[in-house]
């Protein structure tokens, strides 16, 4: 009974809070009038939201969230500028005093925010789509198997419900679309509004072609792959794009539609382009750690899911070095496609990677089905948690080394990479 009464109190604390922010939130776009980029999808999101980011501002005044929290919390705090409360109820309280002041004191605000609009379940989107209203909606990617879906009955709902984000534009907005991505490309024909995709498409607007890495040999004479170059065709135009901090072929997406975005506000094309070969990914984002024994980590920590596993394999296919080395933790919030996802995954790894360390109990069924589909058994380790993985592999690591470290927040595998 006494778990039940805190439970509820926590539930109407937060919904207070929820609603407070909310209607904070819509005064304060009443007042400054920014004009919003709002990006959905199911993977792809919150790098989408990085790089336009960084291109937007270096034209205008903008302003984007530093944390992907969910939408119901994330956008309020975001529009208004502040930081997460947590459980701190002052903290909270001082939230709510500062966002007042914010109406009743003209401030320096931005002319532009990105907001990263996700939904954990249904009816999320809605409520959103009912105070925001974006002058540009970008959306991302829609897999066969999308994170998320305890929740949702099928993919097809969860397409339907980012889809009302779509007819939230406002009518002199923008709709740019993934063409890469059929579902995504198919939501032009329930918009009204101006649109445009991006993508390696031949058909896509912004048009990117003849995408590779760059190899190198370091001081150390190992070979090296860091550092992604394409092309962009535009309105019968081509311009050579670099993105020398990068590894991920998904990420040429994420610059392309940060170019897309820049250049439909306004901005210039080729100092859009420029402005890009800055992007960086964030920490656990297939970020390039030096690692001990003269090796380099790819660490893909952050979060999991079957298409982000995928593309990470991809990367590890493509670099260059020694042995490679995929430890692969569990993907989570998959419902019903747990067992089929992590199978698929196990099929892929073979010919990718030299050892497989798998990291849970759900990732068991990488191994199996990595064992099924020709893997060595000898080259296989199972782990039931992160705990004695980091000191197996620094017994094991040799120079020259990739290591790839893939799973869900939950796995901890950001502990093994340290």
């Amino acid at each position: 009974m006494m778990y039940l009464r805190t439970a509820n109190m926590k539930k109407f604390y937060k919904k207070t809070i929820v609603t407070i922010l909310t209607w904070l939130s819509r005064m304060v776009l009443l007042r400054y009038k920014p004009k919003i980029i709002a990006i959905t999808g199911s993977v792809g999101k919150t790098s989408t939201k990085d790089a336009i980011f960084i291109v937007v501002s270096q034209f205008k005044k903008v302003r984007k969230s530093d944390k992907s929290f969910n939408s119901e919390i994330g956008l309020p705090l975001t529009i208004l500028g502040k930081d997460n409360g947590w459980n701190n109820p002052f903290a909270w309280l001082e939230i709510i005093l500062k966002s007042f002041w914010l109406l009743i004191w003209k401030h320096d605000y931005p002319e532009w925010l990105v907001l990263e609009v996700g939904v954990g379940k249904p009816g999320d989107m809605k409520k959103a789509a009912s105070w925001i209203h974006p002058d540009i909606v970008v959306v991302t990617r829609f897999p066969d198997k999308p994170v998320h879906v305890e929740f949702f009955s099928s993919s097809e709902k969860i397409i339907q419900e980012k889809t009302i984000l779509v007819k939230a534009l406002k009518p002199s907005g923008t709709l740019i679309v993934n063409h890469d991505d059929e579902k995504v490309y198919a939501l032009h024909q329930k918009s009204t509004s101006h649109t445009v995709s991006y993508g390696m498409h031949e058909n896509a607007t912004y048009h990117g072609v003849h995408a590779s890495y760059m190899n190198f040999v370091d001081s150390k004479n190992t070979s090296r792959t860091q550092g992604i170059n394409f092309k962009l065709e535009y309105n019968g135009n081509t311009f050579p794009v670099n993105l020398p901090h990068i590894v991920g072929m998904h990420y040429v997406g994420s610059a392309l539609a940060s170019v897309a975005v820049a250049h439909e506000i306004g901005c210039d094309l080729l100092l859009s382009i420029e402005a890009i070969s800055k992007y960086k990914t964030p920490p656990g984002r297939l970020s390039l750690v030096e690692g001990i024994n003269d090796t380099i980590i790819i660490d893909d920590t952050y979060n999991s899911s079957p298409v982000a596993v995928e593309a990470a394999l991809d990367v590890l296919a493509e670099m260059k070095g020694n042995r490679k080395i995929a430890v692969l933790g569990d993907m989570l919030e998959l419902g019903k496609f747990t067992e089929e996802a992590h199978k698929d995954i196990g099929k892929k790894v073979v010919g990718i990677a030299d050892i497989l360390v798998v990291v849970g109990p759900r990732a068991k069924f990488i191994a199996e089905s990595a064992l099924e589909n020709g893997f060595k058994e000898k080259n296989i380790h199972r782990f039931n948690s992160f705990g004695s993985v980091g000191s197996f592999l620094s017994e094991k690591l040799k120079k020259g080394d990739i290591v790839l470290l893939k799973g869900s927040q939950g796995v901890r595998l950001e502990k093994v990479v340290k």
